[in-house]
Order: structure tokens, then sequence, then C-alpha cells
């Protein structure tokens, strides 16, 4: 039913623009990615809109299937002279939440940094006249913005307000509300895998200084593998993070120095004969970390035909290579240079480690022509997520140093 509204043809594309983002917002894109390419490549016109809706609609549509649009050009025609944003739109609601929406695919440009203070100043303004749903709609617009937010936890929050507009698109709401139901079966059943191996593994009893979050940890597979075909590997990355959290608390709250050094040394020789000379407790971490890297590369190596052990055992070296920086800086009060300190606290994010495992079971291989390229794809989110990571740590987890 849904694909039959697609194939439509009505005199403007406007409502079809407006039913794309719909099917965006509600994760269930996926099904209609012909229909959805066709549509995006004969609305290209909204852009010229006069209305405010249709040219930022189309314009955050089009940046996000990968066209090259300007903003400022865009936006120029809803502006003065000055450059700020003509009062005559302070009204216009849908317009004023598809700017704001559209001001977060800011990439420097100056028309999106008045656009966010525009937008955001009037729908604030707007808040105390509007019916409750609306206004909780708004709201959790300004706190929770769609570019920046988790779509899989925004949907639901658009399908209420679906539910609430006068004209309803039930086809797209049943089509989401079953999407949700699998998801969910889906989604517990990973986690109840999850929750086995954790308390099978029982290294939360060993070290009971380390956290024990497993089921946090697997929110960040969960909202970074969207799909029912990646359910294995949603599982598999999940183990990944969570030795990556218990590796960081043993380098912060656990272990010696000396102890350290001996983890660092066994971890390069990468052979399970040398981690008997450490504590039983870094024997039972070192024993998981590589039975789960290994049972990962054997993945690959059945389902893509590469063989990627040696990267990721490269990975986890440059890995605890990175939490021994970070150590010899606190014991000797050194404080580095931002610039020392974000190079290798990129790498002490876990994240390069877990998108070299992540790619790896995508079928991406690493090699000479494309080494560079693939690094950078790594490095660009991974230092985004230390930035953020730091910003909320210094709030809730108290660490000294």
């Amino acid at each position: 039913n849904v694909q039959a509204l697609l194939h439509q043809h009505p005199k403007s594309n406007k409502g079809m623009l407006s039913m794309v983002d719909h099917l965006k917002r509600l994760c269930i894109d996926h099904y209609f990615q012909d229909e959805i390419d066709n549509i995006m490549d004969s609305s290209v016109d909204l852009l010229h809109s006069d209305d405010l809706l249709d040219a930022t609609l189309s314009l955050r549509l089009m940046r996000e299937v990968g066209y090259y649009v300007l903003a400022d050009d865009v936006l120029q025609k809803f502006t003065n002279d000055n450059g700020d944003f003509n009062l005559r739109h302070s009204k216009d609601l849908r317009g004023l939440l598809s700017l704001h929406d559209m001001s977060h695919l800011n990439m420097g440009e100056a028309s999106l940094y008045k656009a966010n203070e525009f937008s955001s100043k009037h729908l604030k303004f707007a808040l105390q006249y509007l019916e409750p749903n609306l206004a909780r709609y708004v709201m959790k617009s300004l706190d929770h913005p769609y570019h920046v937010s988790l779509r899989q936890y925004k949907a639901r929050h658009h399908l209420s307000y679906l539910q609430n507009l006068p004209t309803r698109h039930t086809a797209i709401e049943k089509l989401a509300l079953a999407e949700f139901q699998m998801k969910k079966l889906q989604h517990q059943s990973e986690m109840q895998e999850i929750k086995r191996w954790w308390v099978d593994l029982g290294l939360s009893q060993e070290i009971p200084a380390a956290r024990d979050q497993v089921l946090k940890w697997y929110m960040w597979s969960m909202t970074i593998l969207e799909g029912f075909s990646f359910s294995r590997y949603r599982v598999e990355a999940t183990k990944v993070i969570s030795m990556v959290y218990i590796v960081d608390d043993i380098f912060d709250l656990v272990a010696t120095q000396e102890e350290l050094c001996l983890f660092n040394e066994a971890i390069k020789m990468w052979d399970l004969a040398a981690a008997e000379s450490l504590p039983s407790y870094m024997i039972s971490c070192y024993k998981a970390l590589y039975t789960i890297t290994n049972d990962i590369a054997d993945m690959v190596r059945k389902e893509h035909g590469l063989n990627p052990i040696n990267h990721l055992k490269q990975a986890w070296a440059t890995l605890f290579d990175g939490f021994m920086i970070e150590g010899k800086w606190l014991s000797t009060n050194q404080v580095p240079t931002s610039e020392d300190y974000l190079r290798n606290g990129v790498i002490t994010s876990g994240a390069p480690l877990l998108f070299m495992h992540l790619l790896f079971m995508l079928g991406h291989d690493l090699t000479d022509d494309n080494n560079d390229h693939i690094l950078r794809v790594i490095s660009c989110p991974a230092k985004i997520m230390r930035l953020w990571d730091d910003m909320g740590s210094a709030k809730d987890e108290l660490q000294e140093g």
C-alpha cells in the first residue's frame, strides 16, 4: 500500500517529498529506495521554491542522499540584505521546524548559523500558543534535533506526531508499527544472547571494579548497524565494545604499572602462552579478547574471503599503546598539548578499533589503494566521538586525571 502511494504522480512533488521525509523518520525508507531515488531526482526544482518548508525540506533531503547543494544560495530569498531571515517567516511553524532541522547540516555556512538562531528563537516563542501534542513535538525537536539524534529513538516520537495530524497516512503508520514490533523482538533476542555470553564470560565477577553495562554497550551496536541482516554483526560488535571498556577499566582502575607493561607486551605477541605470567583476571580478559577477535576473523574469512587477523591484532596493539601513553601522562603529572591529547584520545576512544572490526565484517578490505581513504573515514567519526565522550564523562564519570 505504501509502495502504491509512492507510485502516484501528483501535479506537485511537494507531497511526495513530505512522504519521503516521513518514511526516513520512521526508519522504513529502506523498503523503498528505488522509489525514493526517483522522487528525489524529480524534486530538484523545489530547491527554488518560495515556500520555506518546500525549499528547506528539499535542501535537507538532497544533502542526505549526496547532492551538492549550497545552503546560502537556497536560503537567500528568505533573508533581507543583511542576511537576516524575514520576520514574516516567524509564523510558519512547519517551515521553522524544517529550517531548524536543516540548520544542523551546517558545513560552516553563514546562512545556516542564522537559520538555527532564527528558528530556535521563534519555535520557543510559539510553544506557549500550541496545543499540547504539537507543543511536545516542537519541544522534542528543539531538544533532540533530527540530524544529531538517533533515528530509531526518534521514530516513535514522529509516529505520535503523525497520528495527531488532521490528514492521516494510515498505510505508513501500519507499516511503521509492524516494523517497530519486528525490530523490538529481534533486539530483545540479541540482548538475551549477549547477556548470556556476558554472564558466562564471568569478567564482571572476576574484575568487580570494571563496568558491568553490557546492555548499554549493545545500544551502540544497535544504533550504528540498522537492519535485520546485521543481527550477527551487532552481537559481535557488542563483544568488541565490551572488551574495550573492560581493558579501559583495567588500565584506569585495577592494574599496577608493571602489570600493564606485561599486558601490553602480551597483546603484541598475540599468543595465549604469552599471557601465562599475567595475573589471573588479566589472563581471563586476554583469552576473551583473543577468542572474540579470532572468531570475527574466521567469520570474515568464511563470508567475504578476507583474512583480517593481522589488521585486527594491530588495532588492539595500537589501543593498548594509547592506554599506556595516557597512563604515563597521569603517573608523571604531564599535561599533553591539546593536539597530542586528541591524537591519542581518538585511539583510546576505542572507535578506530571497533570501526576496523565493523568494516571487515561488512566485507571491506584494507589495501594499499584504499588504506588512506579508509583511515580518514575511521578517524573523523572517532574524533567526534572522543570529544562528545569527553564532554559527557567530565560530568558523569568523575575519573581523577
